[in-house]
């Protein structure tokens, strides 16, 4: 056989230093029993997913003549999954002062109105993707603008980078400016049109996304549930009881309808891959269902508190008895930073207004693990499981002189000094914290200049 007809060679490479995963649901399980953290660990890469993994000790014989990198006094772990997030609001992130349905009106509406545009979708794209690497996000469920070509610029983008992503156009057909309305129908076909180009491209996923019950008509939301049945294996992203004022809007839009959920339910929407954003305002029989029929909540901290929407009741959440998937949203641009560790933070500031506890794995759990059962990838992404897609990062935990005086330089060596030393980075945490993100086993982001403090 000659060179040129030999089949090409695996693109094998090790990774060497402290790795945290889960291999469970902390929230239920022992965290000794789901927490998986090597000290010195080694991961061996094949062709973007993970060959191998485990101690370093046990593995580095095997593995000796492969090249290594090692990343020494940091902490490796899967990318950051961030199950609710708007791409189209980049641009009005931190806009200040109003509560959500005026927040909409003021700042949202007229800023996603530029996304007819697609040259300008485009470069926003690129800001918005380069935001999420930086920060250590390697895979998100992002709304898009009304406009089909907002979807095209997106996916075009993230298909270039080859990232695991899910989004949708916005399905809006009342209660919004009349520029950035579709109908039932155009919804409709534009949404058919966009599952058939780009719902599972490589690593490209489709959400139909109706905006919430208030912008939708019930003739649009019957037509998103109707996508639901011909693509079953498409996801359903929308917005649900994020706000006071708004669930009561709802009730006189839906009079038929028992509550919000039931608004969704009635239309086809509440599946195994339906995501509801927010969910603050959500009854004891809502979360039920929910659980029910195995759908997920975003659990949206920063925007939560931001707009002044409530705080999410996480312990209904996660519940043993009605136990719903969950994962953090960011929700930029009413969430106030790209940053799933300062989600974290706020989420854990959350539980403690409502009496309740958040420990540090069981954050960082919703942030990988968890967030992949959520969207249903976790075959995929969210561990370093054998045969898994290679989406990771690398947090220095002393990325700023405080965190250096918080944190000794050397590896916890126990649970305990591992849950003090996670807790202390998704306090002070942000995209500083963020040394390298790798996606299927390449370097896409690493910070200059990077050294420790």
């Amino acid at each position: 056989m000659s060179p040129a007809s030999q089949p090409p060679q695996p693109d094998l490479k090790a990774i060497r230093g402290s790795f945290l995963d889960f291999i469970d649901d902390p929230f239920y399980v022992p965290e000794a029993d789901s927490v998986r953290y090597l000290a010195d660990g080694l991961l061996i890469l094949e062709d973007g997913k993970v060959k191998d993994f485990g101690a370093y000790g046990e593995l580095q014989n095997r593995y000796k003549e492969l090249p290594t990198t090692v990343y020494a006094e940091r902490l490796i772990m899967p990318g950051f999954i961030d199950t609710h997030i708007h791409y189209p609001q980049t641009g009005m992130i931190a806009a200040y002062g109003e509560q959500l349905l005026e927040w909409l009106d003021q700042y949202v509406f007229p800023t996603e109105g530029k996304f007819q545009d697609k040259a300008y979708a485009e470069e926003i794209a690129e800001i918005f993707l380069d935001q999420l690497l930086s920060n250590g996000t390697t895979t998100a469920l992002v709304f898009a603008a009304v406009f089909p070509q907002s979807v095209d610029a997106f996916f075009e983008a993230a298909e270039r980078r080859s990232l695991c992503m899910i989004a949708g156009k916005v399905m809006m057909d009342r209660n919004a400016p009349e520029a950035l309305c579709d109908t039932a129908d155009s919804s409709y076909q534009d949404t058919k049109a966009l599952i058939q180009k780009w719902h599972k491209k490589g690593r490209l996923r489709y959400a139909v996304t109706p905006r919430f019950a208030i912008t939708s008509s019930d003739e649009q939301l019957q037509r998103a549930g109707e996508l639901l049945a011909e693509f079953p294996d498409v996801y359903l992203h929308t917005h649900l009881s994020e706000n006071v004022s708004e669930v009561a809007w709802v009730r006189q839009l839906f009079p038929q309808c028992n509550g919000y959920l039931d608004v969704y339910d009635q239309a086809g929407l509440v599946k195994q891959r339906s995501v509801f954003a927010h969910c603050v305002q959500l009854t004891e029989a809502e979360f039920q269902r929910l659980s029910e029929a195995d759908s997920a909540i975003a659990f949206c901290p920063t925007s939560n508190l931001f707009l002044g929407s409530g705080l999410f009741k996480l312990e209904q959440a996660k519940s043993a008895e009605y136990p719903v998937k969950l994962g953090l949203g960011t929700d930029v641009g009413a969430g106030t930073s790209f940053s799933i560790l300062q989600t974290a933070n706020e989420a854990y500031k959350v539980a403690q207004l409502r009496q309740q506890k958040l420990s540090p794995f069981q954050a960082l759990f919703l942030a990988t693990l968890g967030g992949a059962r959520a969207l249903c990838l976790d075959d995929l992404i969210g561990s370093f499981d054998i045969g898994k897609e290679a989406d990771f990062i690398v947090l220095n935990p002393r990325a700023t002189p405080l965190m250096a005086c918080r944190h000794a330089a050397s590896a916890p060596s126990s649970l305990s000094e591992l849950a003090d030393r996670t807790f202390a980075l998704i306090m002070m945490g942000d995209d500083r914290a963020v040394e390298a993100t790798y996606i299927l086993g390449k370097l896409v982001y690493e910070k200059a200049e990077a050294t420790l403090p």
